[in-house]
């Protein structure tokens, strides 16, 4: 029986378990998923999780179930490619013969003094369950500094200003305008939103020192109850110390098959893998469609494809509350209501099953 080991059940590791199960997988393979939570999360909706408007249970989803199918919980510590190896804290090496390694990113401090032990982060379900205490026990007019204005530091802002509106939020970001990566008409429509609701966008910000309740912006000390670090992310620190080769953010650089370009058996999928797009869930989803249909070739000794299609991206969503969003559909600005609505029911859709 072969053992096929997904590390991380994020939006790659589910959409290959969900091309997989119940039907496309042989016979004589077996599949072991490695995370340390018993649920699959949704990422994209930690910045409410965090701001206190929806609860833990709203971003969980279940792993699906299969007489082949096995769950491991626990704390990856090591990958060993020669050794066919997976290293687990307090547990016994899980062995693979083929490995699909999905184990997300990490926040990404740039070098700057204390922003990795002062700062609160949305990077991963516990960390957003701890920024949820930090800011839901904070004091009326206390202020709230979120570093990053692309779109989880937005939607993060636009959140807790909607569960807590006695809060002084300041969104700080380097360039002249927020969200940088969209058009700039997006831009101006969130900022206009911001300055409807008392939001304060500190733009040309240069953070350069953080201390307990301090943000040194310019070297000038800012007092804040509490920061949120979402400026920038870097692969998660397993594959980081994987020597293997890594483009210039240090994401693995991988074949036009989605493997190590020394060894077929090894799959990356998602904020690890060196592609011409920027990470998103919807980016790692169409990678595990590309990386199934490999896997399924290579079990039944077909001929791989010469090349795969290009990964299609429909668009990209962002919320201001529960009212309002923006985004990219088709390459078209959309704004207002209908995008809210737009990005809601993608994820009920997700969430249940449903497309």
């Amino acid at each position: 029986m072969k053992n096929l080991v997904i590390l991380g059940g994020g939006y790659g590791g589910m959409r290959v378990l969900a091309r997989l199960l119940p039907n496309q997988l042989p016979d004589d393979v077996s599949i072991t998923l490695i995370d340390r939570v018993p649920y699959h999360c949704l990422k994209t909706e930690y910045y409410a999780l965090a701001a206190g408007t929806i609860s833990d249970q709203h971003v969980r989803v279940s792993y699906p179930e299969h007489p082949r199918l096995r769950i491991q919980y626990g704390e990856i510590t090591n990958i060993n490619l020669a050794e066919k190896k997976v290293y687990l804290q307090e547990e016994k090496p899980v062995s693979y013969d083929d490995l699909i390694i999905g184990l997300g990113c990490e926040d990404k401090y740039h070098n700057v003094p204390g922003a990795d032990i002062y700062t609160d982060s949305i990077q991963t379900i516990e960390k957003s369950r701890r920024t949820y205490q930090k800011l839901n026990n904070l004091a009326p007019g206390s202020v709230v500094s979120i570093v990053g204005a692309g779109l989880s530091g937005v939607e993060l802002a636009s959140e807790l200003y909607e569960s807590r509106p006695d809060l002084h939020v300041k969104l700080f970001d380097r360039g002249k305008h927020i969200l940088s990566a969209f058009p700039e008409r997006l831009s101006t429509y969130v900022e206009n939103w911001f300055l409807e609701h008392g939001v304060e966008i500190v733009s040309g910000s240069n953070i350069t020192k953080v201390e307990e309740n301090v943000l040194y912006n310019h070297d000038e000390p800012m007092h804040s109850d509490a920061i949120v670090w979402t400026a920038g992310i870097q692969p998660n620190k397993i594959v980081r110390a994987l020597e293997v080769e890594k483009d210039q953010q240090g994401r693995v650089v991988l074949t036009k098959h989605h493997n190590l370009p020394d060894n077929e058996h090894v799959y990356v999928v998602g904020d690890c893998a060196s592609l011409p797009h920027a990470p998103s869930a919807q980016l790692a989803e169409g990678q595990a469609e590309q990386i199934v249909q490999i896997l399924v070739k290579r079990w039944k000794g077909e001929e791989l494809p010469e090349s795969l299609p290009t990964i299609k991206l429909k668009g990209v969503l962002g919320s201001l509350g529960k009212k309002h969003g923006f985004g990219l559909v088709a390459d078209r600005a959309i704004t207002g209501r209908v995008a809210r609505l737009l990005k809601s029911g993608i994820l009920w859709m997700y969430k249940y099953h449903k497309g």
